[in-house]
């Protein structure tokens, strides 16, 4: 074999061998399918804006923490006092037209009074004290200060109120009207936007809702040991009034 054929068969052989070496080398994005990127905005779109409504209530449900505080050398002394106490204030309370479904058990407790004694320094016990507290539900708002000075006889000097607060026993009936308001605050806003902006005001594509009832608390107390006989007579309650509130977040579609 002369020098000739012996080249072009090497030179055959080469370039066999490079041509899968160079399909392999070629650029990424020709060799395999790279999956395009796709990019989602977070920019919300068109016009978003809160409303509120509210609603002015009078309440129709008063709640009282009441009861009894009793002192003495015992634990049984002070008890039976304040087992006496009670059963005089649950006798005033029913008297009053209270149900027993809206007198509740809100505390009870039994403790041992000290004094700190400056020569011995130490505490020095000196009796025993029995508190025992009611949640009443008081459905006639007008009967409230009645059956305050009618408790606070019956329990007489170990009488405790400690507060009251007043409530509309189904709110949710005032929502309706509180969201209507919010609706059209919200809508005002928008249409305002809109017309600033030169924009076209379309329909809601988002509402969120969130509502809050607030009662009223009022304060009185009678936590301090004052002879009945002393109290005026004739307590003077007025329940005011309390609101719900309802707030919108409504976003609304634009055109130019």
């Amino acid at each position: 074999m002369n020098k000739k054929w012996l080249a072009a068969i090497i030179l055959g052989l080469v370039l066999v061998l490079a041509v899968p070496i160079l399909a392999g080398c070629g650029s990424p994005a020709v060799a395999q399918d790279s999956p395009s990127a796709v990019q989602v905005s977070q920019q919300p779109e068109g016009i978003w804006v809160s409303g509120i409504g509210e609603v002015s209530i009078t309440p129709d449900l008063a709640t009282l923490n009441l009861g009894v505080t009793a002192q003495e050398l015992t634990v049984a002394q002070a008890q039976a006092k304040a087992s006496e106490a009670m059963a005089k204030v649950m006798q005033a309370l029913t008297d009053a037209g209270i149900a027993q479904k809206d007198i509740q058990t809100g505390y009870f407790s039994i403790t041992q009074q000290t004094r700190w004694d400056d020569l011995k320094r130490i505490d020095t016990p000196i009796g025993f004290q029995v508190t025992n507290m009611l949640t009443v539900k008081i459905r006639e708002i007008a009967k409230v200060g009645d059956i305050i000075d009618a408790v606070v006889v019956a329990g007489g000097d170990l009488i405790r109120i400690n507060g009251i607060n007043f409530s509309v026993e189904e709110p949710s009936k005032y929502y309706t009207e509180a969201r209507e308001k919010a609706m059209t605050a919200a809508k005002g806003k928008a249409q305002e936007l809109a017309n600033l902006a030169g924009l076209t005001l379309g329909k809601p594509t988002y509402i969120n809702e969130s509502a809050q009832y607030t009662p009223y608390y009022g304060y009185a107390n009678y936590s301090v040991r004052v002879p009945a006989a002393d109290m005026a007579s004739g307590t003077s309650i007025s329940p005011g009034e309390t609101k719900v509130t309802l707030t919108v977040e409504v976003a609304y579609s634009v055109t130019p």
